[in-house]
């Protein structure tokens, strides 16, 4: 640990669905709104949350740095903020930060520096679609998205039931939301029926989809949903 360095990076949840401040345990949401220097994916979402956990915040006094595919990480912000003994916080769009979230680099930073890090307790929508599959808890692996195009999308979804038999692990992974309904098609195409698929969308909001199925019975369903603007988690266990 560097003695030298006196700021903390703290990693803040924040509620998957749209609202459900309920989720963000009361420790978490003081401690959010005392921080005066946030990372945060989209600069607009942030502020507004933060006015959903207390009106009377001052956000013009909170200082805030975009980090997303358009904007890389500043660490050399961070490495200002966190040798001036500023706390910082990390926020993503949803969820926990760091975790398919391009905050991992800054963590990666404070790291490299000695800088104490702080993830803090709040909703995961990886870990509670897992929760509710029914499948491994205890071996599992998270692949994030998928190629795109064939034949590497064909061999990534092949090697997936392949590890999950082989290894008795669950797989799990995510797309683009437009992307949904066709995934969904892929795995029919090119796993085994008898491979099953559980789909977890709008994790901890009032209208929360998880349902799991084998590929064979999701072959006679999937044309009902409607998945092609909601982001989801999908896991594949053929154990």
């Amino acid at each position: 640990m560097n003695n030298s360095i006196r700021g903390t990076l703290y990693l803040i949840p924040i509620p998957i669905a749209e609202g459900q401040l309920n989720t963000i345990p009361e420790s978490v949401r003081q401690l959010t709104v005392r921080l005066k220097y946030f990372f945060v994916e989209n600069v607009r979402t942030a502020r507004r949350y933060l006015k959903q956990l207390d009106k009377s915040i001052h956000i013009d006094s909170i200082q805030f740095s975009e980090i997303n595919h358009r904007h890389p990480a500043d660490l050399n912000l961070l490495q200002e903020w966190l040798e001036a003994g500023h706390e910082i916080g990390v926020m993503s769009e949803a969820g926990c930060p760091g975790i398919a979230d391009p905050g991992s680099v800054l963590v990666a930073k404070a790291q490299d520096m000695g800088a104490p890090v702080a993830p803090q307790v709040g909703p995961s929508s990886v870990f509670l679609a897992l929760m509710g599959s029914g499948f491994n808890g205890q071996n599992f692996r998270f692949g994030g998205y998928l190629p795109v195009k064939n034949p590497l999308r064909q061999k990534a979804l092949r090697q997936m039931e392949d590890w999950s038999a082989q290894r008795d692990e669950t797989q799990i992974f995510i797309e683009t939301p437009y992307r949904n309904q066709q995934l969904i098609e892929d795995l029919i195409q090119y796993c085994k029926g008898t491979t099953r698929l559980c789909i977890a969308a709008n994790m901890t909001a009032e209208n929360q989809f998880i349902k799991t199925l084998t590929l064979t019975e999701w072959k006679k369903h999937y044309k009902l949903l409607d998945l092609q603007k909601t982001p989801c988690i999908f896991l594949v266990y053929a154990g």
